[in-house]
């Protein structure tokens, strides 16, 4: 099941920056194993927002749940999933 993924990054402006360093760090290899495993198919950044665009693939939405929720950056993330389903156009 594909799912569209569109996320916002939180993350308090005080915090620190070997803080904010350590969880991109984190994030950007927590995102390459998605990758590596499937999950995460194709990701995009926002022009002018700390935010991306996502596709992502799971068995279902619990298990996007989980992969999501293992990101680093989780808890200072907005997140908006929507459940894609194949056009008619695209069963060829």
């Amino acid at each position: 099941m594909e799912f569209l993924v569109r996320t916002e990054n939180r993350l308090p402006p005080d915090t620190p920056d070997e803080t904010r360093d350590q969880l991109r760090k984190a994030e950007r290899e927590r995102a390459l194993q998605l990758r590596e495993d499937g999950v995460l198919k194709r990701l995009w950044r926002v022009p002018g927002r700390n935010a991306t665009v996502g596709l992502y693939e799971a068995d279902d939405p619990a298990a996007l749940h989980d992969a999501l929720a293992s990101l680093p950056m989780w808890k200072w993330m907005d997140v908006t999933v929507e459940a894609l389903a194949t056009h008619p156009q695209e069963r060829t």
